[in-house]
């Protein structure tokens, strides 16, 4: 069974937040998106990224929203095709107003950088080489 990953990000200005990540040359679905929401297309039909208005995130749920340039509660881990695509996907961001809290880390059989985005979530960026097994074990 093929499953799909669509994951909600308050935003504090929608408009700021669907630029930035055009920026990092992801597109949107025009079917799910309008005034309140916009949807990221960050691997067709398999992982999306739903960004909300926080006033629409609110109506969602019965907690407060985190803020999450002051808190985390999670951290989006994405893998990348080539270590390229990981610290080129970090420069745009932080071109583009993200930052990147830690230094590329080269630990041989994989790469791993990441960076905040402009509300503050926190995207980590992944290559595993595929001659170290590491990518072959996780999936089994």
């Amino acid at each position: 069974m093929s499953k799909q990953v669509i994951f909600n990000l308050p935003v504090k200005n929608l408009e700021k937040s669907k630029a930035f990540f055009a920026s990092l040359g992801f597109g949107f679905n025009p079917n799910m998106s309008n005034e309140s929401a916009a949807m990221v297309v960050i691997e067709k039909d398999k992982i999306s990224a739903m960004l909300t208005t926080e006033a629409f995130f609110k109506s969602l749920i019965d907690k407060p929203v985190v803020q999450a340039k002051e808190a985390n509660e999670v951290i989006i881990c994405l893998m990348c095709e080539t270590r390229d695509e990981v610290a080129g996907l970090v420069e745009k961001a932080v071109a583009v107003g993200g930052r990147s809290p830690h230094p590329l880390e080269d630990h041989g059989f994989m790469v791993t950088q990441g960076f905040e985005d402009i509300d503050g979530h926190l995207w980590n960026l992944v290559w595993m080489n595929p001659a170290s097994g590491a990518s072959q074990a996780s999936s089994q």
